[in-house]
């Protein structure tokens, strides 16, 4: 795991601008560091040391130094690669997965990236050709970011290596913006910047001849569903996950476990203690407010598998941190966010490597917003305007619990959600508790809504759910939630909050051939009735205790809307009072003090919309603003309660 830049430039100046990128980039590759200049390009790399410790330095480069490369992942299925190269006659000076990417080029060109399992991104130059290859594994894993420009094309493993190259002025993408808050992620190639872009997953880059060429290497395909009944369909479930978990253990270093006391987690660590055949290390934070904390179960989990557990408790203070986060994410921290950040840090004191169950509710249909659709359906045969006149202002006089999957919210959700079909119902859904398209009517001033006339960010979600409008409707919902919010929302998290402490996260159930696999499954056997997960359920019976598998999903999370109304209530009217977002004219001021009015008398649970602007206020000042992270800090601390005000 490791972070890299790069430029390709005639101008030494511009080059000379690498080291100045590579050093952002120092917190993914604690471990060393490496640069070469060859004109037209210069590339830099941060190392953390996984496989081969002493003898996988980047840059890389061919026997002959005609062909360089930086790397940033891992490659399970390298040991295999490298009997068949040896076999083919290539000699390798290195136990590294690095080296293959070199081999391969030589024999396949570009297509080498169809040969390797396992999450990558990587940069390679063909002196020869004066030819720069870039790729971004099938799930998108591992982050690439690009900047092209007259004379110039600069690449790195986050966004602020970007910036320290000051290639691109900082100002705010509107679209990208309006995406964000809509989807709670950036969909495909969209960043928060100007003239900043993302490599979407499973894509390569060609640049030659001061061309760019992109495109997709990999997509998940409709196929044909696997045969056989239950007892079938568990088996090969359970080998095929075990197959994958031993290949995620490759390591030269200890491998732990993040261990939420939830089904996936919990199975994932079962299998992989089984494997590693030593106790191994497993790690989970929850809070103090029982109706959220999962740690109880983790630490059941734990004593029956005989891990070396570590936990830790957090509470509303937290969001000092958050700046911190911001940081690492070049980003609004995400909720979910948070917590791999602080378990990713819990984790790094002992640790470089973990294994995650992320991807497991995504692939087998775990989370009740699929039960919830379902639901939507049923309420579908009340006619229309009795669920507008009648159902909708009861929902509406029931008090805001402010809970966790609160009762009045919930039944808001489903009410709505079956006012619209199909495709429009999933993309509603997306944004339903955040800012809907209409919600953005009010939020956005004039100039930007006449900026973003033609943007809609349903179309983002419905394009892929449509694209075989034939199948199930549960498996277009998985089959979009795969090919979006996997790529583009939960595993950026992942790698830059846990790459913020120099950890490593690998979850096997993400690896691509296994999404294939898994995608296979018939959607009887996901959704079972009001059983979620119910294939996936039937195979962590054979590890882990019926009580842990059959209890209700809880997932983990804060008490944020609480924590809003109470100990940070006062930090938001300060945010909306010195709000940047509308200070430029991009955000009403009276629509942001509306949202936090309703939150904190309790007429409106409003708390995903607020933590995104809270949020995205802080990235302002660090991003557009210029201020350090320090004095970000500083400014929420004295918002806190018990601080004073200048």
């Amino acid at each position: 795991m490791c972070g890299f830049a790069g430029i390709i430039s005639a101008d030494p100046e511009l080059r000379r601008r690498v080291p100045a990128m590579t050093a952002a980039l120092a917190h993914r590759g604690p471990d060393g560091h490496g640069l070469i200049d060859r004109d037209p390009i210069a590339l830099g790399h941060r190392r953390l040391s996984i496989i081969d410790i002493e003898g996988g330095a980047q840059p890389m480069l061919s026997e002959d130094g005609s062909i360089a490369v930086v790397y940033n992942g891992e490659i399970y299925n390298f040991p295999a690669l490298r009997s068949e190269l040896q076999s083919r006659g290539c000699t390798f000076r290195t136990s590294s997965d690095t080296e293959i990417l070199l081999h391969l080029y030589r024999l396949m060109g570009a297509d080498l990236v169809h040969r390797l399992d396992g999450m990558f991104a990587f940069a390679l130059w063909d002196e020869p050709r004066r030819r720069l290859l870039l790729a971004r594994d099938h799930m998108g894993q591992k982050p690439l970011f690009f900047i092209r420009q007259s004379g110039a094309f600069a690449f790195a493993s986050e966004v602020k290596a970007l910036l320290a190259a000051d290639l691109v002025p900082r100002s705010v993408d509107v679209e990208g913006l309006s995406h964000y808050i809509s989807l709670r992620f950036l969909p495909d190639r969209h960043t928060l910047f100007s003239g900043i872009e993302k490599l979407p997953a499973g894509h390569r880059v060609l640049v030659e001849d001061g061309e760019m060429r992109i495109d997709a290497f990999w997509s998940l395909e409709p196929q044909d569903p696997l045969p056989g009944n239950e007892h079938d369909l568990v088996e090969a479930l359970d080998d095929r996950l075990r197959t994958t978990v031993r290949e995620h253990l490759l390591a030269d270093v200890q491998v732990g476990a993040f261990l939420s006391g939830g089904v996936d987690s919990s199975l994932i660590t079962a299998m992989a203690a089984r494997e590693s055949g030593a106790r191994m290390p497993t790690f989970a934070i929850g809070v103090r407010e029982a109706s959220f904390n999962e740690l109880p179960w983790a630490a059941r989990v734990a004593r029956t598998l005989g891990t070396e557990h570590h936990e830790a408790v957090v509470s509303a203070d937290l969001v000092r941190r958050v700046p911190d986060m911001i940081w690492h994410m070049d980003e609004p921290a995400d909720p979910f966010g948070v917590g791999v950040y602080l378990a990713s840090e819990l984790a790094a004191s002992h640790v470089k490597v973990v294994l995650s169950g992320d991807g497991g509710d995504e692939l087998f249909a775990g989370y009740d917003r699929f039960l919830g659709q379902k639901l939507a359906g049923y309420l579908a045969f009340i006619p229309a305007p009795l669920r507008r006149s009648v159902l909708r202002p009861a929902i509406d006089r029931m008090p805001e619990s402010f809970a966790y999957k609160g009762l009045s919210q919930k039944l808001r959700w489903v009410n709505e959600m079956s006012l619209v079909r199909g495709a429009d119902r999933y993309a509603e859904s997306m944004s339903y508790l955040r800012f809907t398209e209409e919600a953005k009517e009010e939020l956005f001033t004039d100039a930007v809504r006449e900026r973003l006339a033609h943007v809609d960010s349903r179309a983002k979600i419905s394009a892929w759910f449509d694209r075989d409008a034939g199948r199930d409707p549960l498996e277009r919902m998985l089959f979009t939630d795969l090919m979006t919010r996997i790529p583009d929302h939960l595993l950026p998290i992942v790698d830059r909050m846990s790459m913020a402490h120099g950890l490593e996260v690998r979850p096997p159930m993400l690896e691509h051939r296994m999404v294939e696999f898994a995608a296979r499954i018939p959607a009887r056997f996901k959704l079972r009735g009001l059983t979620l997960k119910y294939l996936l359920r039937q195979v962590a019976l054979r590890y882990v205790e019926p009580e842990v598998v059959r209890r209700p999903k809880q997932g983990f999370g804060f008490p944020l809307a609480f924590w809003l109304r109470d100990e940070l209530g006062g930090f938001l009217r300060r945010v909306v009072e010195e709000s940047r977002f509308a200070d430029d004219g991009i955000f009403r001021r009276s629509s942001l003090e509306r949202l936090v009015e309703e939150h904190l008398s309790g007429k409106r649970d409003h708390n995903y919309r607020l933590w995104a602007v809270l949020n995205l206020e802080m990235w302002h000042r660090l991003y557009l603003s210029g201020e350090s992270r320090a004095d970000v800090s500083e400014w929420v601390r004295e918002s806190l309660p018990g601080a004073a005000r200048p």
